[in-house]
């Protein structure tokens, strides 16, 4: 196929968007439960939750990779070998699991003792992130399930899989938190046992609907390989470049909660309400841009790589199309949408001026996410990431001047969002634009 029309990105991009917003209901469940417990517990479930994330992008990272050759086979109809790709991957995932989980699970205590300022935040995230780390061995081997069906365009099984998951925590959630049935209270404990037991649901989910309505042997996947490290090592040429990308990227994040936790437990509690708000609006993004990476890599494969440029176009449009309505609903309703995640009548006015600030970020975000994708799409996944550190440099340098230095407003640490999205923007436009991106082979 040389084109895409609207429809048919949207059958690929509507059961991405939906899994999406899903898994962001995940974190959003826990901030709504927490929000009602207390501000310490929703300042530390941000910092313990995006110290996971760190380690989960990781794998993640690998996983896109994967992802990107497992299309590119696709486009091509080598549909043989995807399954060979899907086995090496799942084999190193379970390595990877294992390794990030001794690693936190030992180090991570006396990492976030000397980073977080705060004696009652520091005790609750450990509390939160002893429990959590439970959760790779599942989460790392699904993103490879989510690769293979996003890879082949199968996008439909993410959404049943979403759908289970959280309502999965959501029942978790109720019972350990506030110690329903019999359970005790465990709060913020509670929290990431049942994120840990919900990541186990949607594993299962993965292997029982691949097992009963997948054609495995179209796709290689009917026979399980020996562990061969030359067809690993193709992966890895592909998926290093965005493991390292999405663990720096994730890592600078992290380091904005922590500077913003060094203004106090107000300051951060605001900061993760407000990041659980953007949720909503960066997965409807993700899924276009997504959607785009691997169409992109599809063109490629089938030798349409002409048709690039108005492909991206087409999903800037269709991405705006949903994410600036939404954005201006929370603007205009922001009592609303906040009450959502607490009860506390002080924070969510405290809150209001955050949320208008990353509104109006998703401006530059939504083709700058796109526009990135694609770029990683193309397979120069070592360009991607070069870009990306070059843009993190800008906003770390960014950050810590306004709100280390000058300690400005939290509404104003938000502007950061702003300066990431107009710089990546601009640099991967000037790549797709060059392309030089056509001479890569993977």
């Amino acid at each position: 196929m040389r084109h895409y029309t609207n429809k048919q990105i949207w059958l690929i991009a509507y059961p991405i968007l939906i899994s999406l917003v899903m898994e962001q209901m995940i974190g959003m469940t826990d901030t709504a439960f927490l929000g009602r417990v207390g501000e310490v517990e929703l300042g530390a479930s941000a910092i313990a939750g995006v110290f996971y994330m760190v380690i989960f992008m990781v794998a993640f990272g690998f996983s896109i990779g994967a992802q990107i050759l497992i299309a590119r086979r696709n486009g091509e109809q080598r549909y043989q070998e995807i399954g060979s790709l899907f086995y090496q991957g799942i084999y190193f995932q379970i390595g990877m699991a294992t390794l990030m989980f001794v690693l936190s699970y030992f180090f991570s205590p006396l990492i976030l003792k000397r980073i977080i300022a705060s004696e009652h935040i520091y005790e609750a995230a450990v509390s939160y992130l002893h429990w959590r780390v439970f959760g790779a061995f599942f989460s790392f081997n699904a993103v490879m399930f989510r690769a293979f069906f996003l890879g082949t365009t199968q996008t439909k099984t993410l959404t049943l899989n979403s759908i289970v998951m959280v309502l999965s925590n959501v029942v978790f959630n109720y019972i350990l938190i506030y110690g329903k049935l019999g359970f005790p209270a465990l709060g913020i404990a509670g929290a990431a046992i049942g994120s840990s037991l919900s990541e186990l649901v949607s594993l299962v989910f993965f292997i029982v609907y691949t097992h009963r309505h997948i054609d495995c042997q179209k796709y290689g996947l009917n026979k399980i390989p020996a562990f061969d490290f030359s067809a690993l090592s193709r992966i890895l040429n592909v998926s290093v470049w965005t493991m390292l990308q999405n663990a720096i990227s994730i890592s600078t994040w992290f380091l904005f909660f922590l500077y913003i936790e060094h203004l106090g437990e107000r300051p951060l509690a605001i900061t993760n309400i407000v990041r659980n708000v953007s949720g909503l609006l960066f997965m409807i993004m993700m899924a276009f841009a997504s959607t785009c990476g691997s169409l992109v890599s599809n063109l490629i494969g089938a030798g349409h790589a002409d048709s690039i440029s108005s492909t991206i176009h087409q999903h800037i449009r269709m991405a705006y199309l949903l994410v600036l309505p939404l954005a201006l609903l929370f603007a205009i309703f922001p009592e609303v949408i906040l009450g959502i995640y607490t009860d506390m009548s002080d924070l969510k006015q405290a809150s209001i001026p955050s949320l208008y600030v990353m509104c109006v970020s998703y401006l530059v975000l939504v083709p700058a996410n796109v526009y990135f994708q694609s770029v990683s799409g193309t397979g120069n996944t070592r360009m991607a990431m070069a870009l990306e550190m070059l843009v993190l440099i800008i906003y770390v340098a960014y950050i810590t001047y306004m709100i280390l230095l000058l300690r400005c407003d939290v509404a104003l640490c938000w502007t950061s969002e702003i300066v990431y999205g107009s710089f990546i923007l601009l640099f991967c436009y000037i790549y797709m634009k060059r392309g030089k991106w056509k001479e890569k082979i993977i």
